[in-house]
C-alpha cells in the first residue's frame, strides 16, 4: 500500500529543496522526521509538513501502522516561476525569477 501527499507551489527553489530530500530518501518515517526536525534548512520545514500529511493519510484513510512506514519516493519538481523586475541604471531593468516547487512524498509499509 502506497499513500502520497503533495505540497504544490512551495515558495522555495527546487535545487535547495532537493538537498534536504536526498538526505531522507528511502528512510523509515521516524528517522526521517527526526532528521527534518533538527535540520536548519527552510526546506526541511516544508518537507516535514508534507511528510506529516502523508503519514496522517496512511493512518486515517488506509489504517496503516505508523511504525512500519518508510519513504518509498520523494520528488521535488519545478513549479511555475514568478517573474519580477529590478530597476537598474539608465532606465534598464533586470528580471528576477522567483522559483517555486512541487513537493511529492509517498510512504509505504512494504
Amino acid at each position: 500500500m502506497e499513500v502520497s501527499s503533495i505540497h504544490k507551489y512551495a515558495r522555495i527553489s527546487p535545487q535547495k529543496c532537493r538537498l534536504v530530500a536526498d538526505q531522507i530518501r528511502g528512510m523509515p518515517v521516524e528517522q526521517a522526521l527526526n532528521i527534518l526536525k533538527f535540520s536548519k534548512r527552510r526546506a526541511a520545514f516544508m518537507i516535514k509538513k508534507t511528510l506529516d500529511s502523508a503519514i496522517a493519510n496512511a493512518e486515517n484513510n488506509q489504517g496503516a501502522d505508523v511504525d512500519e512506514l518508510h519513504i518509498s519516493t520523494i520528488s521535488i519538481d519545478e513549479g511555475p516561476r514568478l517573474k519580477r523586475m529590478r530597476a537598474r541604471a539608465k532606465g534598464r531593468g533586470n528580471r528576477i525569477l522567483k522559483r517555486t516547487s512541487h513537493i511529492a512524498v509517498k510512504v509505504s509499509d512494504a
